[in-house]
Protein backbone atom coordinates (compact mmCIF):
# COMPACT_ATOMS: atom_id res chain seq x y z
CA UNK A 1 0.00 0.00 0.00
CA UNK A 2 1.37 3.41 -0.97
CA UNK A 3 1.98 6.15 1.58
CA UNK A 4 -0.12 9.30 1.34
CA UNK A 5 1.73 12.55 0.58
CA UNK A 6 -0.05 15.82 1.36
CA UNK A 7 0.13 18.59 -1.24
CA UNK A 8 0.30 22.08 0.26
CA UNK A 9 -0.31 24.72 -2.42
CA UNK A 10 1.12 28.18 -1.82
CA UNK A 11 0.38 29.70 -5.24
CA UNK A 12 -1.79 32.37 -3.60
CA UNK A 13 0.87 33.31 -1.04
CA UNK A 14 4.42 32.56 -2.14
CA UNK A 15 3.41 32.46 -5.79
CA UNK A 16 1.76 35.86 -5.58
CA UNK A 17 4.87 37.31 -3.94
CA UNK A 18 6.59 36.95 -7.30
CA UNK A 19 7.07 40.49 -8.67
CA UNK A 20 4.22 41.41 -11.00
CA UNK A 21 1.92 38.57 -9.94
CA UNK A 22 -0.52 40.56 -7.82
CA UNK A 23 -4.02 39.09 -7.80
CA UNK A 24 -7.27 40.71 -6.70
CA UNK A 25 -9.72 39.00 -4.35
CA UNK A 26 -11.95 37.57 -7.07
CA UNK A 27 -8.96 36.19 -8.96
CA UNK A 28 -7.63 34.54 -5.81
CA UNK A 29 -10.99 32.91 -5.15
CA UNK A 30 -11.21 31.68 -8.75
CA UNK A 31 -7.81 29.99 -8.46
CA UNK A 32 -8.71 28.58 -5.04
CA UNK A 33 -11.83 26.95 -6.50
CA UNK A 34 -9.70 25.18 -9.11
CA UNK A 35 -7.21 24.08 -6.47
CA UNK A 36 -10.11 22.64 -4.49
CA UNK A 37 -11.31 20.77 -7.59
CA UNK A 38 -7.78 19.46 -8.03
CA UNK A 39 -8.03 18.21 -4.44
CA UNK A 40 -4.92 19.80 -3.01
CA UNK A 41 -4.79 19.10 0.73
CA UNK A 42 -3.91 22.62 1.88
CA UNK A 43 -4.32 26.04 0.29
CA UNK A 44 -2.12 28.77 1.73
CA UNK A 45 -4.41 31.65 0.80
CA UNK A 46 -2.12 34.53 1.67
CA UNK A 47 -0.30 36.54 4.32
CA UNK A 48 -3.24 38.23 6.11
CA UNK A 49 -1.33 40.86 8.08
CA UNK A 50 0.55 42.10 5.00
CA UNK A 51 -2.34 44.19 3.66
CA UNK A 52 -6.11 44.69 3.98
CA UNK A 53 -6.50 43.21 0.51
CA UNK A 54 -4.59 40.08 1.45
CA UNK A 55 -6.64 39.71 4.63
CA UNK A 56 -9.86 40.01 2.62
CA UNK A 57 -8.65 37.47 0.07
CA UNK A 58 -7.79 34.89 2.75
CA UNK A 59 -11.06 35.50 4.57
CA UNK A 60 -13.21 35.07 1.45
CA UNK A 61 -11.38 31.88 0.49
CA UNK A 62 -11.84 30.54 4.03
CA UNK A 63 -15.57 31.17 3.80
CA UNK A 64 -16.04 29.65 0.35
CA UNK A 65 -13.69 26.66 0.14
CA UNK A 66 -15.19 23.69 1.97
CA UNK A 67 -13.14 20.60 1.17
CA UNK A 68 -9.58 21.84 1.60
CA UNK A 69 -7.59 23.03 4.60
CA UNK A 70 -7.12 26.81 4.47
CA UNK A 71 -4.11 28.43 6.07
CA UNK A 72 -2.66 31.91 6.34
CA UNK A 73 0.99 32.67 6.90
CA UNK A 74 2.12 34.73 9.87
CA UNK A 75 5.39 35.66 11.50
CA UNK A 76 6.01 34.42 15.02
CA UNK A 77 4.48 37.63 16.29
CA UNK A 78 1.30 38.01 18.34
CA UNK A 79 -0.29 40.59 16.02
CA UNK A 80 0.35 38.43 12.94
CA UNK A 81 -1.05 35.30 14.56
CA UNK A 82 -4.24 36.99 15.73
CA UNK A 83 -4.73 38.52 12.28
CA UNK A 84 -4.21 35.15 10.57
CA UNK A 85 -6.76 33.50 12.86
CA UNK A 86 -9.33 36.24 12.19
CA UNK A 87 -8.88 35.64 8.46
CA UNK A 88 -9.19 31.84 8.52
CA UNK A 89 -11.48 31.17 11.48
CA UNK A 90 -14.56 30.66 9.29
CA UNK A 91 -12.85 27.86 7.35
CA UNK A 92 -14.17 24.35 7.85
CA UNK A 93 -10.55 23.16 8.03
CA UNK A 94 -8.38 26.03 9.36
CA UNK A 95 -4.62 25.96 9.96
CA UNK A 96 -2.31 28.66 11.32
CA UNK A 97 1.13 28.68 9.69
CA UNK A 98 3.75 30.61 11.66
CA UNK A 99 7.46 30.98 10.99
CA UNK A 100 10.74 32.43 12.19
CA UNK A 101 14.24 32.22 10.72
CA UNK A 102 16.71 29.81 12.34
CA UNK A 103 19.91 30.20 10.29
CA UNK A 104 22.87 32.09 11.79
CA UNK A 105 22.88 34.67 9.01
CA UNK A 106 19.16 35.42 9.38
CA UNK A 107 19.17 35.46 13.18
CA UNK A 108 22.16 37.79 13.37
CA UNK A 109 21.64 40.14 10.43
CA UNK A 110 17.87 40.16 9.90
CA UNK A 111 16.31 39.41 13.26
CA UNK A 112 19.20 40.66 15.41
CA UNK A 113 18.36 37.99 17.96
CA UNK A 114 20.28 35.27 19.75
CA UNK A 115 19.42 31.62 19.07
CA UNK A 116 17.86 31.38 22.53
CA UNK A 117 15.63 34.39 21.82
CA UNK A 118 14.54 32.84 18.52
CA UNK A 119 13.74 29.55 20.24
CA UNK A 120 11.65 31.28 22.89
CA UNK A 121 9.79 33.33 20.26
CA UNK A 122 9.05 30.22 18.20
CA UNK A 123 7.64 28.34 21.18
CA UNK A 124 5.53 31.32 22.33
CA UNK A 125 4.14 31.77 18.82
CA UNK A 126 3.13 28.13 18.49
CA UNK A 127 1.47 28.16 21.93
CA UNK A 128 -0.54 31.26 20.97
CA UNK A 129 -1.52 29.79 17.60
CA UNK A 130 -2.53 26.55 19.29
CA UNK A 131 -4.86 28.47 21.62
CA UNK A 132 -6.79 29.58 18.54
CA UNK A 133 -6.51 26.62 16.21
CA UNK A 134 -5.96 22.88 16.74
CA UNK A 135 -3.82 22.59 13.58
CA UNK A 136 -0.60 24.59 13.68
CA UNK A 137 2.31 24.48 11.25
CA UNK A 138 5.71 25.86 12.20
CA UNK A 139 8.35 26.75 9.62
CA UNK A 140 12.04 27.23 10.38
CA UNK A 141 12.88 29.78 7.70
CA UNK A 142 16.23 29.11 5.98
CA UNK A 143 16.37 25.68 7.59
CA UNK A 144 18.82 24.37 5.00
CA UNK A 145 21.44 26.89 6.18
CA UNK A 146 20.68 26.44 9.89
CA UNK A 147 22.92 24.67 12.39
CA UNK A 148 21.45 21.14 12.52
CA UNK A 149 21.66 20.81 16.30
CA UNK A 150 19.83 24.11 16.80
CA UNK A 151 17.22 23.11 14.24
CA UNK A 152 16.61 19.82 16.04
CA UNK A 153 16.08 21.69 19.31
CA UNK A 154 13.66 24.18 17.76
CA UNK A 155 11.55 21.44 16.21
CA UNK A 156 11.50 19.44 19.44
CA UNK A 157 10.27 22.43 21.45
CA UNK A 158 7.63 23.66 18.98
CA UNK A 159 6.19 20.15 18.78
CA UNK A 160 5.97 20.14 22.59
CA UNK A 161 4.20 23.51 22.31
CA UNK A 162 1.57 22.06 19.99
CA UNK A 163 2.86 22.19 16.39
CA UNK A 164 1.30 19.42 14.33
CA UNK A 165 3.39 20.10 11.20
CA UNK A 166 7.04 21.18 11.10
CA UNK A 167 8.26 22.62 7.84
CA UNK A 168 11.83 22.52 6.54
CA UNK A 169 12.27 25.29 3.97
CA UNK A 170 15.19 25.48 1.56
CA UNK A 171 14.40 29.19 1.50
CA UNK A 172 17.11 30.31 -0.91
CA UNK A 173 17.36 27.11 -2.97
CA UNK A 174 20.86 26.40 -1.68
CA UNK A 175 20.67 22.65 -0.98
CA UNK A 176 21.53 19.80 -3.30
CA UNK A 177 19.38 16.63 -3.24
CA UNK A 178 21.75 14.39 -1.27
CA UNK A 179 22.48 17.19 1.18
CA UNK A 180 18.81 18.02 1.66
CA UNK A 181 17.96 14.35 2.13
CA UNK A 182 20.61 14.08 4.84
CA UNK A 183 19.13 17.12 6.60
CA UNK A 184 15.71 15.46 6.71
CA UNK A 185 17.26 12.21 7.82
CA UNK A 186 19.03 14.04 10.66
CA UNK A 187 15.75 15.65 11.79
CA UNK A 188 14.04 12.28 11.74
CA UNK A 189 16.76 10.70 13.88
CA UNK A 190 17.53 13.53 16.30
CA UNK A 191 14.17 15.10 17.15
CA UNK A 192 12.82 12.70 19.81
CA UNK A 193 9.14 13.65 19.38
CA UNK A 194 9.19 13.99 15.60
CA UNK A 195 6.61 11.21 15.19
CA UNK A 196 4.04 13.54 16.78
CA UNK A 197 4.21 15.87 13.78
CA UNK A 198 4.17 15.71 9.99
CA UNK A 199 7.44 16.73 8.37
CA UNK A 200 6.96 19.18 5.49
CA UNK A 201 9.37 20.71 2.99
CA UNK A 202 9.25 23.99 1.07
CA UNK A 203 11.95 24.16 -1.61
CA UNK A 204 12.94 27.09 -3.79
CA UNK A 205 14.38 26.78 -7.26
CA UNK A 206 17.38 29.15 -7.28
CA UNK A 207 19.67 26.35 -8.47
CA UNK A 208 16.94 24.44 -10.29
CA UNK A 209 16.71 21.82 -7.52
CA UNK A 210 13.30 22.53 -5.97
CA UNK A 211 11.50 19.49 -7.37
CA UNK A 212 14.53 17.21 -7.00
CA UNK A 213 15.03 18.23 -3.35
CA UNK A 214 11.34 17.80 -2.58
CA UNK A 215 11.21 14.32 -4.06
CA UNK A 216 14.49 13.29 -2.44
CA UNK A 217 13.12 14.25 0.97
CA UNK A 218 10.31 11.70 0.62
CA UNK A 219 12.84 8.91 1.13
CA UNK A 220 13.42 10.06 4.68
CA UNK A 221 9.92 10.50 6.04
CA UNK A 222 8.58 13.76 4.62
CA UNK A 223 4.80 13.59 4.19
CA UNK A 224 3.93 17.11 3.01
CA UNK A 225 5.35 19.01 0.05
CA UNK A 226 4.76 22.73 -0.37
CA UNK A 227 4.63 23.88 -3.98
CA UNK A 228 2.97 26.22 -6.49
CA UNK A 229 1.27 25.93 -9.86
CA UNK A 230 3.73 26.50 -12.69
CA UNK A 231 6.46 26.81 -10.04
CA UNK A 232 5.87 30.55 -9.60
CA UNK A 233 7.22 32.33 -6.54
CA UNK A 234 10.00 34.45 -5.12
CA UNK A 235 13.05 34.85 -7.37
CA UNK A 236 13.38 31.62 -9.41
CA UNK A 237 10.19 30.22 -7.92
CA UNK A 238 9.13 27.14 -5.98
CA UNK A 239 8.80 23.43 -6.55
CA UNK A 240 6.17 22.96 -9.27
CA UNK A 241 2.97 21.31 -8.10
CA UNK A 242 2.36 19.75 -11.50
CA UNK A 243 5.83 18.19 -11.60
CA UNK A 244 5.58 16.83 -8.06
CA UNK A 245 2.09 15.40 -8.63
CA UNK A 246 2.90 13.79 -11.97
CA UNK A 247 6.25 12.40 -10.79
CA UNK A 248 4.44 10.59 -7.97
CA UNK A 249 1.60 9.57 -10.29
CA UNK A 250 3.80 8.33 -13.12
CA UNK A 251 6.51 6.70 -10.99
CA UNK A 252 4.43 5.31 -8.15
CA UNK A 253 6.41 2.10 -8.70
CA UNK A 254 9.59 3.96 -7.71
CA UNK A 255 8.38 6.23 -4.90
CA UNK A 256 5.63 4.01 -3.48
CA UNK A 257 3.84 7.26 -2.63
CA UNK A 258 0.55 8.75 -3.79
CA UNK A 259 -1.44 12.00 -3.51
CA UNK A 260 -5.10 12.98 -3.55
CA UNK A 261 -4.53 15.17 -6.61
CA UNK A 262 -7.06 14.89 -9.43
CA UNK A 263 -4.54 15.26 -12.22
CA UNK A 264 -7.22 16.10 -14.81
CA UNK A 265 -7.36 19.61 -13.36
CA UNK A 266 -3.62 20.24 -13.68
CA UNK A 267 -3.63 21.76 -17.14
CA UNK A 268 -6.79 23.91 -16.71
CA UNK A 269 -5.46 25.26 -13.41
CA UNK A 270 -2.06 25.98 -14.93
CA UNK A 271 -3.70 27.93 -17.74
CA UNK A 272 -5.84 29.86 -15.25
CA UNK A 273 -2.87 30.83 -13.10
CA UNK A 274 -0.91 31.87 -16.17
CA UNK A 275 -3.77 34.01 -17.46
CA UNK A 276 -4.53 35.74 -14.16
CA UNK A 277 -0.90 36.40 -13.17
CA UNK A 278 0.17 37.30 -16.69
CA UNK A 279 3.13 34.92 -16.47
CA UNK A 280 3.44 32.90 -19.66
CA UNK A 281 4.45 29.27 -19.16
CA UNK A 282 7.66 28.52 -21.05
CA UNK A 283 7.01 26.20 -24.02
CA UNK A 284 9.34 23.46 -22.79
CA UNK A 285 8.02 23.52 -19.20
CA UNK A 286 7.56 19.99 -17.90
CA UNK A 287 3.95 18.74 -17.80
CA UNK A 288 2.14 21.99 -18.69
CA UNK A 289 4.36 23.63 -21.32
CA UNK A 290 3.05 24.01 -24.86
CA UNK A 291 5.59 21.48 -26.13
CA UNK A 292 5.27 18.94 -23.30
CA UNK A 293 3.10 16.65 -25.45
CA UNK A 294 4.08 17.99 -28.89
CA UNK A 295 6.17 16.10 -31.44
CA UNK A 296 7.69 17.52 -34.61
CA UNK A 297 10.62 15.26 -35.47
CA UNK A 298 9.64 12.76 -38.15
CA UNK A 299 11.12 9.77 -36.30
CA UNK A 300 9.22 10.68 -33.13
CA UNK A 301 5.99 11.23 -35.04
CA UNK A 302 6.30 7.85 -36.74
CA UNK A 303 6.69 6.21 -33.33
CA UNK A 304 3.75 8.12 -31.81
CA UNK A 305 1.49 7.11 -34.70
CA UNK A 306 2.25 3.47 -34.00
CA UNK A 307 2.09 3.62 -30.21
CA UNK A 308 2.14 6.73 -28.02
CA UNK A 309 4.23 4.97 -25.38
CA UNK A 310 7.23 5.10 -27.72
CA UNK A 311 7.80 8.76 -26.82
CA UNK A 312 5.25 9.60 -24.12
CA UNK A 313 5.53 8.41 -20.52
CA UNK A 314 2.23 10.10 -19.58
CA UNK A 315 -1.06 10.40 -21.39
CA UNK A 316 -1.99 14.04 -22.09
CA UNK A 317 -5.57 13.28 -21.07
CA UNK A 318 -4.27 12.57 -17.55
CA UNK A 319 -3.54 16.27 -16.97
CA UNK A 320 -6.65 17.56 -18.72
CA UNK A 321 -5.43 17.87 -22.31
CA UNK A 322 -7.58 16.41 -25.08
CA UNK A 323 -4.67 14.83 -26.92
CA UNK A 324 -1.04 15.11 -27.82
CA UNK A 325 0.00 17.22 -30.78
CA UNK A 326 1.87 16.19 -33.87
CA UNK A 327 3.35 19.53 -34.80
CA UNK A 328 3.82 19.83 -38.51
CA UNK A 329 6.99 21.66 -39.37
CA UNK A 330 10.11 21.31 -41.48
CA UNK A 331 11.26 18.28 -39.44
CA UNK A 332 8.02 16.35 -39.92
CA UNK A 333 7.83 13.19 -41.97
CA UNK A 334 5.45 11.95 -44.64
CA UNK A 335 3.57 9.68 -42.21
CA UNK A 336 2.59 12.55 -39.90
CA UNK A 337 1.63 14.69 -42.88
CA UNK A 338 -0.54 11.95 -44.35
CA UNK A 339 -2.10 11.24 -40.94
CA UNK A 340 -3.07 14.88 -40.42
CA UNK A 341 -4.57 15.05 -43.93
CA UNK A 342 -6.67 11.98 -43.19
CA UNK A 343 -7.89 13.64 -39.98
CA UNK A 344 -8.97 16.60 -42.07
CA UNK A 345 -10.74 14.35 -44.57
CA UNK A 346 -8.19 14.31 -47.39
CA UNK A 347 -7.29 10.86 -48.72
CA UNK A 348 -4.84 11.47 -51.54
CA UNK A 349 -3.54 9.07 -54.14
CA UNK A 350 0.20 8.57 -54.11
CA UNK A 351 1.04 11.07 -56.87
CA UNK A 352 -0.93 13.92 -55.34
CA UNK A 353 0.32 13.03 -51.86
CA UNK A 354 3.90 13.32 -53.08
CA UNK A 355 3.15 16.63 -54.78
CA UNK A 356 1.39 18.05 -51.75
CA UNK A 357 4.16 16.85 -49.41
CA UNK A 358 6.74 18.72 -51.49
CA UNK A 359 4.66 21.89 -51.28
CA UNK A 360 4.16 21.33 -47.55
CA UNK A 361 7.94 21.15 -47.07
CA UNK A 362 8.38 24.39 -48.99
CA UNK A 363 5.79 26.06 -46.78
CA UNK A 364 7.38 24.58 -43.63
CA UNK A 365 10.66 26.27 -44.52
CA UNK A 366 8.82 29.60 -44.37
CA UNK A 367 6.63 28.94 -41.31
CA UNK A 368 7.70 27.71 -37.88
CA UNK A 369 4.51 25.72 -37.42
CA UNK A 370 1.88 24.48 -39.86
CA UNK A 371 -1.71 24.72 -38.65
CA UNK A 372 -4.73 22.77 -39.87
CA UNK A 373 -5.86 25.89 -41.69
CA UNK A 374 -2.58 25.86 -43.60
CA UNK A 375 -3.24 22.31 -44.79
CA UNK A 376 -6.80 23.11 -45.84
CA UNK A 377 -5.47 26.04 -47.82
CA UNK A 378 -2.78 23.86 -49.36
CA UNK A 379 -5.34 21.25 -50.37
CA UNK A 380 -7.46 23.90 -52.03
CA UNK A 381 -4.46 24.59 -54.23
CA UNK A 382 -3.62 20.94 -54.93
CA UNK A 383 -7.10 19.67 -55.62
CA UNK A 384 -8.35 22.35 -58.02
CA UNK A 385 -8.81 21.37 -61.66
CA UNK A 386 -5.47 21.46 -63.40
CA UNK A 387 -5.06 24.29 -65.85
CA UNK A 388 -2.04 24.49 -68.12
CA UNK A 389 -0.62 27.92 -67.43
CA UNK A 390 0.47 29.94 -70.42
CA UNK A 391 2.68 32.19 -68.33
CA UNK A 392 4.80 31.04 -65.40
CA UNK A 393 6.11 33.46 -62.79
CA UNK A 394 9.88 33.26 -62.52
CA UNK A 395 10.74 36.43 -60.62
CA UNK A 396 9.44 39.72 -59.38
CA UNK A 397 11.03 42.61 -57.56
CA UNK A 398 9.38 45.72 -56.15
CA UNK A 399 11.01 48.96 -55.12
CA UNK A 400 8.68 50.98 -52.94
CA UNK A 401 8.55 53.39 -50.03
CA UNK A 402 6.65 56.31 -48.61
CA UNK A 403 8.60 58.88 -50.63
CA UNK A 404 9.32 57.08 -53.91
CA UNK A 405 7.21 55.92 -56.84
CA UNK A 406 6.52 52.17 -56.56
CA UNK A 407 8.25 50.31 -59.38
CA UNK A 408 8.08 46.59 -60.17
CA UNK A 409 10.16 44.33 -62.36
CA UNK A 410 8.58 41.04 -63.44
CA UNK A 411 10.01 38.05 -65.28
CA UNK A 412 7.63 35.50 -66.84
CA UNK A 413 8.23 32.33 -68.80
CA UNK A 414 6.09 31.34 -71.80
CA UNK A 415 6.98 27.99 -73.30
CA UNK A 416 10.77 28.25 -73.59
CA UNK A 417 11.02 32.01 -73.75
CA UNK A 418 11.67 34.47 -70.92
CA UNK A 419 9.95 37.85 -70.91
CA UNK A 420 10.81 40.68 -68.57
CA UNK A 421 9.40 44.16 -68.12
CA UNK A 422 8.94 46.86 -65.53
CA UNK A 423 6.19 49.28 -64.64
CA UNK A 424 5.17 51.86 -62.07
CA UNK A 425 1.94 52.02 -60.13
CA UNK A 426 0.01 53.65 -57.34
CA UNK A 427 1.38 51.01 -54.97
CA UNK A 428 3.51 47.86 -55.08
CA UNK A 429 0.58 45.62 -56.08
CA UNK A 430 -0.56 47.96 -58.83
CA UNK A 431 3.02 48.22 -60.12
CA UNK A 432 3.38 44.43 -60.40
CA UNK A 433 -0.01 44.05 -62.07
CA UNK A 434 0.93 46.75 -64.61
CA UNK A 435 4.23 44.98 -65.37
CA UNK A 436 2.37 41.70 -65.99
CA UNK A 437 -0.06 43.53 -68.30
CA UNK A 438 2.87 44.90 -70.30
CA UNK A 439 4.39 41.44 -70.75
CA UNK A 440 1.16 39.59 -71.57
CA UNK A 441 -0.29 42.39 -73.69
CA UNK A 442 -3.73 42.01 -72.14
CA UNK A 443 -5.98 44.84 -71.14
CA UNK A 444 -8.36 43.85 -68.37
CA UNK A 445 -10.37 45.52 -65.68
CA UNK A 446 -9.56 44.62 -62.09
CA UNK A 447 -13.07 44.17 -60.68
CA UNK A 448 -12.22 42.71 -57.26
CA UNK A 449 -9.15 42.15 -55.15
CA UNK A 450 -8.81 41.22 -51.50
CA UNK A 451 -6.53 39.43 -49.07
CA UNK A 452 -7.57 37.48 -46.00
CA UNK A 453 -5.57 35.70 -43.32
CA UNK A 454 -6.16 31.96 -43.38
CA UNK A 455 -4.12 31.03 -40.34
CA UNK A 456 -2.93 32.40 -37.03
CA UNK A 457 0.23 34.14 -35.95
CA UNK A 458 2.56 36.75 -37.38
CA UNK A 459 3.68 34.27 -40.02
CA UNK A 460 0.11 33.45 -41.04
CA UNK A 461 -0.69 32.54 -44.61
CA UNK A 462 -2.67 35.03 -46.61
CA UNK A 463 -5.03 34.14 -49.45
CA UNK A 464 -5.20 36.65 -52.27
CA UNK A 465 -8.26 36.65 -54.51
CA UNK A 466 -8.24 38.57 -57.77
CA UNK A 467 -11.14 38.97 -60.18
CA UNK A 468 -10.60 40.46 -63.63
CA UNK A 469 -13.06 41.19 -66.43
CA UNK A 470 -12.61 41.10 -70.19
CA UNK A 471 -15.51 41.90 -72.51
CA UNK A 472 -18.08 40.97 -69.88
CA UNK A 473 -16.35 37.74 -68.88
CA UNK A 474 -15.00 37.27 -65.33
CA UNK A 475 -11.94 35.29 -64.35
CA UNK A 476 -10.87 34.62 -60.75
CA UNK A 477 -7.40 33.75 -59.55
CA UNK A 478 -6.54 32.63 -56.03
CA UNK A 479 -3.18 32.05 -54.40
CA UNK A 480 -1.79 31.49 -50.92
CA UNK A 481 1.49 32.52 -49.39
CA UNK A 482 3.01 33.83 -46.17
CA UNK A 483 4.03 36.81 -48.36
CA UNK A 484 0.82 38.66 -49.25
CA UNK A 485 2.47 40.45 -52.17
CA UNK A 486 3.61 37.13 -53.63
CA UNK A 487 0.10 35.72 -53.17
CA UNK A 488 -1.33 38.77 -54.96
CA UNK A 489 1.06 38.43 -57.91
CA UNK A 490 0.35 34.72 -58.33
CA UNK A 491 -3.41 35.20 -58.02
CA UNK A 492 -3.41 37.91 -60.68
CA UNK A 493 -1.31 35.79 -63.03
CA UNK A 494 -3.66 32.82 -62.50
CA UNK A 495 -6.60 34.95 -63.48
CA UNK A 496 -4.74 36.13 -66.60
CA UNK A 497 -3.83 32.54 -67.49
CA UNK A 498 -7.44 31.40 -67.09
CA UNK A 499 -8.56 34.18 -69.39
CA UNK A 500 -5.93 33.36 -72.03
CA UNK A 501 -6.73 29.61 -71.85
CA UNK A 502 -10.40 30.31 -72.40
CA UNK A 503 -9.69 32.71 -75.24
CA UNK A 504 -7.59 30.03 -76.92
CA UNK A 505 -10.51 27.62 -76.53
CA UNK A 506 -12.80 30.13 -78.18
CA UNK A 507 -15.10 30.78 -75.20
CA UNK A 508 -17.78 33.14 -76.42
CA UNK A 509 -20.43 33.20 -73.67
CA UNK A 510 -20.27 35.43 -70.63
CA UNK A 511 -19.15 33.30 -67.67
CA UNK A 512 -17.34 33.66 -64.40
CA UNK A 513 -14.41 31.25 -64.38
CA UNK A 514 -13.61 30.43 -60.73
Amino acid sequence: MTEKIFIFDTTLRDGEQCPGASLNTNEKLEIARYLEKMRVDVIEAGFPVSSPGDFEGVEIIAKNIKNTTITGLCRAVERDIKCAWDAIKSAQKPRIHTFIATSPIHMKLKLEKTPQEVLQQAVSAVKLAKSYCPEVEFSAEDASRSEPEFLYKVFEEVIKAGATIVNVPDTVGYSQPDEFGQLIQGIKKNVPNIEQAIISVHCHNDLGMAVANSLESLKFGVRQIECTMNGIGERAGNASLEEIAMALHTREDFYNKSTNIDTHYIYPTSKLVSRLTGFVVQPNKAIVGKNAFAHEAGIHQAGILKDTSTYEIMKPQTIGLESNQLVLGKHSGRNAFKSRLLELGYALEKEKLNKSFEQFKQLADKKKEIYSEDLVALMSEILVEDITDIYELKYFHVNTGNSILPTATVRLKKEDKIFEDAACGDGPVDAVFNAIDRITGVKVKLSDYYIKALTRGKDAQGEAVVEIKDNGRSFVGKSISTDTLEASVKAYLKAINKMLVQLNRGLGSQKKID
